[in-house]
């Protein structure tokens, strides 16, 4: 049976959950096809984040890599296309780091573009009838960080395929954060099951006509 690891981090910013664990956590053992779901909860700390993320990937050696995040703020799902090799954090990580303007990787490349099929993807959760958009930045927090590192770790090996995928708040968060937009944990759940779908059945899926390159930042 081929692997697909799927990541979520750890609450961060004060917040009491983090959505994308909330519902990475439900797909461990997901199966279809040929292709099962390992799931890894991951800290939200500077190198903490990817050495997880790479121990994880040594023991079920898998085939795609999808990074989940939290993007507080973003009505939509959001697949990223690229990472920076720049550390730039606004509040401090869960370990206290608050880097400015440092690499993640001395003297490695500026960038790193995601190596799953980011707007194949994209175009079959349009189908599927889940708001998504490619985005261009996965910001300089520890999102982009693991995306970097982790893109970085693949391309080293080789043979893995790699990105990373922002979700909204969960309705829990905004309660108390006015016109914040938010997304139902069975919404993120059946994006994952669509994604998992499409890397596993490697099928092609048509552009609807709806904009999907987000402006965000």
């Amino acid at each position: 049976m081929k692997t697909i690891l799927i990541t979520g981090f750890d609450p961060f910013g004060g917040e009491p959950i983090n959505p994308a664990w909330e519902a990475v956590k439900t797909m461990d053992g997901y199966t279809d096809g040929d292709y099962k779901v390992v799931t890894q909860m991951v800290p939200t700390v500077r190198y903490t984040s990817i050495d997880t993320v790479k121990a994880a990937a040594e023991k079920c050696e898998p085939d795609f890599i999808l990074c989940v995040g939290q993007a507080g703020g973003r009505p939509d799902i959001t697949v990223e296309r690229v990472a920076i090799n720049c550390d730039d954090f606004r509040i401090p990580d869960n370990g206290g780091n608050q880097p400015e303007d440092e690499p993640i990787v001395a003297d490695g490349p500026s960038a790193y573009f995601a190596t799953l099929p980011i707007k194949n993807i994209v175009n079959a959760l349009h189908q599927a009838s889940i708001p998504a958009k490619v985005s261009n930045t996965a910001g300089t927090f520890v999102c982009n960080h693991l995306m970097y590192g982790v893109c970085h770790y693949a391309a080293q090996k080789g043979n893995i395929k790699a990105g990373f995928m922002h979700i909204p708040y969960l309705p829990s968060q905004v309660v108390d954060k006015p016109n914040q937009p938010s997304m139902a944990v069975e919404t993120v759940r059946a994006t994952l099951e669509t994604i998992v779908y499409v890397l596993a059945h490697g099928e092609s899926y048509a552009a609807q006509d709806i904009t999907y390159t987000t402006p965000h930042e």
